[in-house]
């Protein structure tokens, strides 16, 4: 069994700092639809091709059912994120607001 890796909050918290700064920078200088519009193309043309083929759906059909395997994907990504967390004992309660 893999050891427990131990967590230094202020290092961690440094970091997330530095993260929170760099991404600061780099939504000031650049559009963040421009940085990612290859990546989302890329991602939507994949999805297209999982949901159609042989590409004999109409445009509209094909579109609608990229983005529902989509979303479909980005929910079972979340869950494995609660489920690792849950199992690595870092799953933090929600505040409620």
């Amino acid at each position: 069994m893999p050891e427990k890796r131990i967590v230094d909050p202020e290092r961690s918290q440094y970091f997330a700092t530095l993260g929170r700064i760099g991404a600061a920078v780099t939504h000031s200088r650049w559009d963040a639809e421009d940085l990612t519009r290859a990546a989302t193309k890329a991602q939507l043309a994949r999805f297209d091709r999982l949901v159609d083929p042989d590409g004999k759906l109409p445009q509209e059909e094909r579109e609608r059912r990229a983005k529902a395997a989509l979303s479909a994907h980005m929910t079972r990504l979340a869950l494995r994120s609660v489920e690792a967390r849950r199992r690595n004992g870092r799953l933090q309660p929600r505040r409620l607001r």
